[in-house]
């Protein structure tokens, strides 16, 4: 993709200065947004979003507007699902809601470093080995699998050996005081428990950036593409959260839409190492050239279909009496 360099530093300095305004206003002012205010920031980052795929079209063509479109689609429902720990990691460590902003902007500047590193690593080995897709489509459908039968709720949240290390070494307050990550009790310097919860983002967000990133690198191989995807997914993340609240328990089917959506990704990433194949027991080293291949259009319809079905579903699966619903648990 040919986009000139001073495009890219112009949307990279864009994304820093908002980023740096969300740091401002919730150093400024710890609170918890109101509806209005979540569902504004939402919407404003859903269309600066579609905007800039909108410019990537203009500049460089619809083919890699759609690989991005793609992108940050698959990179935002993923997101979504995520708020399901970043709930649970709240309720679990009973952090006050006037301070899980805070959290939840820490927790996207960690994910976007992280994601940064991955980028780089990922673009780097499959420009070298292209054999590489086929860890990252087998490590989805492994994923996909995972998250369709055996997906975590809050009972079966456990603390990672980080968190259970921090608990028993760090001295840690009852509470979270002022909300920072150390605190002066009876004249001692203690940690707040802020600084666990903040292991237990930080640790998540690792493990989310193993799932998400192989996932984009099938649907594009454009670094630029994929961190600016990864980027818009993030940013209105907080805002999110807070918008959809007691709504995310209504999701019921969101796992498994999104375990089709990883099995399809990984299904694409395999085909693709098939049809470049280099490895010497597989074809005699040659490219597997009657292997199809999947059309960016064919990436977004599959991707967009799956998130509406799964939304829709959901939604009437949720509105049925709760006796039902059971009484249907029960039957299967």
């Amino acid at each position: 993709m040919d986009v000139p360099a001073w495009v890219e530093w112009g949307v990279l300095g864009t994304l820093f200065v908002l980023l740096a305004f969300d740091v401002w206003v919730i150093g400024r002012r710890p609170h918890e947004p109101s509806i209005r205010e979540s569902t504004l920031g939402v919407i404003g980052y859903v269309a600066i979003a579609l905007i800039f795929g909108v410019g990537i079209w203009w500049l460089a063509g619809g083919r890699y507007a759609g690989e991005y479109y793609a992108g940050w689609l698959t990179e935002y429902s993923l997101s979504v699902d995520n708020l399901f720990v970043f709930l649970i990691i709240m309720s679990r460590f009973k952090v006050p809601r006037i301070y899980q902003q805070k959290v939840l902007l820490i927790g996207i500047i960690l994910a976007l470093v992280l994601r940064g590193l991955f980028i780089a690593a990922g673009a780097a080995a499959i420009e070298r080995f292209i054999w590489v897709f086929f860890l990252f489509g087998g490590f989805l459908l492994y994923t996909a699998w995972n998250l369709a039968f055996h997906h975590e709720d809050e009972e079966e949240f456990k603390e990672n050996v980080l968190i259970r290390w921090s608990r028993r070494v760090l001295p840690i307050s009852k509470d979270f005081g002022d909300g920072k990550l150390r605190t002066r009790e009876k004249g001692k310097r203690l940690w707040t428990p802020m600084v666990v919860v903040l292991i237990a983002i930080g640790t998540t967000d690792l493990l989310f950036a193993f799932d998400s990133i192989p996932a984009i690198f099938g649907l594009t191989r454009e670094p630029f593409l994929i961190f600016t995807a990864n980027v818009f997914a993030l940013m209105g993340l907080r805002q999110l959260y807070f918008l959809l609240g007691g709504l995310l328990d209504r999701l019921i089917y969101l796992s498994v839409g999104l375990a089709f959506i990883l099995a399809f990704i990984g299904v694409k990433l395999i085909l693709e190492a098939l049809h470049e194949n280099t490895l010497p027991f597989i074809n005699g080293g040659h490219p597997v050239e009657w292997v199809p291949e999947v059309p960016i259009w064919a990436s977004l319809v599959v991707i967009v279909g799956t998130l509406g079905v799964t939304t829709l579903a959901s939604l009437w699966r949720s509105r049925r009496p709760a006796s039902d619903r059971e009484l249907t648990s029960v039957e299967h």
